[in-house]
């Protein structure tokens, strides 16, 4: 079995920034920094560090920022990376608002489990080398992945002060390829050794289900426009307001797209005060959908709002204890019901300082199936994990722990289990900031 054991601690919280007023207004620039120390047996130690870097300017705004620059760098011991620049401002085009991300991101088993959702077999005896009559391999479900992401996302008001346009370009190029074994057998034990065998990503490509003219990746390009209502108090952590957004993505074939295809996205989220400054109830509703054209199958994992890009469906971002991109189809919906409680507050070297609690329930399914041929006739049905069964609603559930400085940069620890062993069993989540 796949043994994961993540800690990130609290390096330093620094500020620097012009005389502070008696309210603790935050000016200038202030930052805070993490240490990433993982350790996955497929991948290796995880070591590097991020920092998210915020200016306050003359502070007049505060809460409000000026400038959030998000900066990761990280390596594994067995070549997985995270090399991630974001760039978060309002100030540089008058009344524009640009989020600009430029990322490269290499995965040496990334986790793939079909399509479909309960469609596809989610078997952990075939990753267990104690289950000697079922074992096939620990990298049975994964397969090798690089990407390199670039985007470039803008908004601006279109009528008052809470309803805006949007538009921006985004690029993704994906390299894909089976698990590299010999390199992560390299220097193992030999009871650690991972048998060169077939993977279900070898399988669907040997019967067709991802076509020979996909199987190693390609480019996806895509123009994003629409529509944004924002009424939140404030942004990192809204005790109260809604935050809802109508986009549609078009990848046409002139933008060097090896697939051309139209998608939409609709997502809601609404905050609720329960006790003034401390308590709060938070919701999102999310809806995805293939309007026309042929997504190519390694852009099915990705959930795009007007902020960020991210692998779904299941994991840190979405239903988290659910296997990550668990749940992948041309229509998705999924939800997240979220009670937040900041139980202490203090100022700590000049920096104010809250520490919250959260308890969470999510779900998720695929409203519209992704739509496979098999061109050959390799393996069995149940040899491909193809189980015959309708779709259902995938449910976790769980709790977390923030700690936020100067209401922006907030570690945030998220645990969640999901409720079906189909979907996996439990994830432990260590990053920034809450969920939406």
């Amino acid at each position: 079995m796949k043994k994961i054991i993540a800690a990130m601690l609290l390096l330093s919280v620094m500020g620097f920034s012009q005389d502070e007023p008696l309210e603790n207004v935050k000016t200038g620039w202030n930052f805070g920094v993490l240490p990433a120390i993982a350790y996955d047996s497929d991948v290796g130690f995880r070591y590097g560090g991020l920092t998210n870097i915020y200016h306050y300017g003359d502070g007049s705004r505060y809460p409000q920022f000026n400038h959030s620059i998000y900066l990761e760098w990280s390596r594994t011991t067995k070549g997985s990376g995270n090399n991630i620049l974001t760039w978060d401002t309002d100030v540089l085009i008058p009344g524009v608002r640009m989020i600009a991300e430029a990322s490269y991101l290499t995965e040496k088993a990334l986790d793939f489990y079909g399509f479909n959702g309960a469609e596809s077999e989610f078997d952990v005896n075939k990753t267990d080398k104690e289950m000697i009559n079922d074992y096939i391999t620990r990298v049975y479900y994964k397969h090798d992945r690089s990407m390199l992401r670039l985007k470039a996302d803008f908004q601006g008001k279109l009528m008052g002060e809470n309803l805006r346009w949007l538009g921006g370009i985004n690029s993704y190029g994906v390299d894909i390829n089976r698990v590299d074994i010999a390199a992560i057998n390299d220097g193992a034990d030999p009871e650690d050794l991972i048998p060169d065998t077939l993977t279900l990503y070898d399988k669907y490509v040997a019967d067709g289900l991802i076509p020979d003219d996909q199987k190693n990746g390609g480019m996806s390009n895509f123009v994003k426009v629409g529509l944004v209502y924002d009424t939140r108090d404030n942004e990192a952590n809204p005790m109260s307001g809604i935050w809802t957004e109508a986009l549609l993505l078009f990848a046409p074939a002139f933008m060097g797209n090896d697939q051309a295809y139209t998608r939409a996205v609709v997502m809601h989220r609404q905050y609720f005060t329960l006790i003034p400054r401390n308590l709060s109830f938070a919701y999102r509703l999310a809806y995805q959908t293939k309007l026309s054209g042929d997504l190519p199958w390694y852009m099915l994992p990705f959930v795009v709002d007007s902020k960020q890009d991210r692998d779904g469906l299941g994991g840190s971002k979405n239903l988290r204890g659910i296997l990550r991109n668990r749940i992948v189809g041309n229509d998705i919906f999924f939800t997240n019901l979220e009670l937040r409680w900041k139980f202490y507050r203090t100022v700590l070297g000049g920096q104010n300082i809250y520490l919250a609690l959260n308890g969470f329930i999510d779900g998720g399914m695929v409203v519209k199936p992704y739509e496979f041929s098999r061109s050959g006739n390799t393996f069995s049905n149940s040899e491909l994990g193809l189980t015959g069964e309708d779709e259902k609603f995938h449910i976790s559930y769980g709790g977390g722990f923030r700690i936020a400085m100067n209401e922006n940069f907030i570690v945030a620890i998220d645990y969640g289990m999901a409720a079906d062993k189909a979907d996996g069993s439990s994830g432990l989540y260590i990053g920034l900031n809450y969920l939406f």
